[in-house]
């Protein structure tokens, strides 16, 4: 039987300049992001849609959550594994098309972690890993676009 987990979320908009959305160019596309006891997330639109760039926006919050989530079923495989992750960095890259009428969607995100663990005997098991957590990440199950990654792992002292 499949458990079932919750998240609440609260989304609410800031950027009413005082006229509401009277027009396109009227309001700005801040908000922030909630959720009980946790750091509030300013976010916008991206600068394309007349975003802030100082925020997080969708698009940004979207190839986190596949990078984060890789990351983390990443890190619990090698943990039981017997294999030390001492560094996880990861240049992921989401690739979005817009159509002409302003729809848009995601073709595909490239995760690229650069791992570094304790000994150079490791780095097989290491590489391997990455498609066991692919496999098990909830995000990348759930998106309809391929998740992809392209990993680099090497021995402490070698990066």
């Amino acid at each position: 039987m499949a458990k079932e987990h919750h998240y609440q979320v609260t989304t609410e908009w800031t950027g009413n300049t005082g006229k509401g959305t009277a027009g396109y160019r009227d309001y700005e596309r801040s908000h922030e992001i909630k959720v009980v006891d946790k750091i509030v997330i300013p976010g916008s639109s991206d600068p394309a849609f007349r975003g802030d760039k100082t925020k997080y926006n969708p698009e940004d919050l979207l190839v986190a959550s596949v990078s984060s989530c890789h990351m983390l079923w990443f890190l619990h495989f090698c943990a039981d594994a017997g294999v030390v992750v001492t560094a996880y960095t990861d240049q992921a890259k989401g690739t979005m098309c817009e159509e002409a009428n302003g729809a848009g969607y995601f073709t595909e995100v490239l995760l690229r972690p650069h791992v570094v663990v304790k000994d150079a005997s490791m780095i097989p098991t290491a590489q391997a890993l990455h498609t066991k957590a692919h496999q098990f990440c909830f995000i990348a199950n759930s998106v309809n676009f391929p998740v992809r990654h392209e990993s680099f792992c090497v021995a402490e002292g070698d990066s």
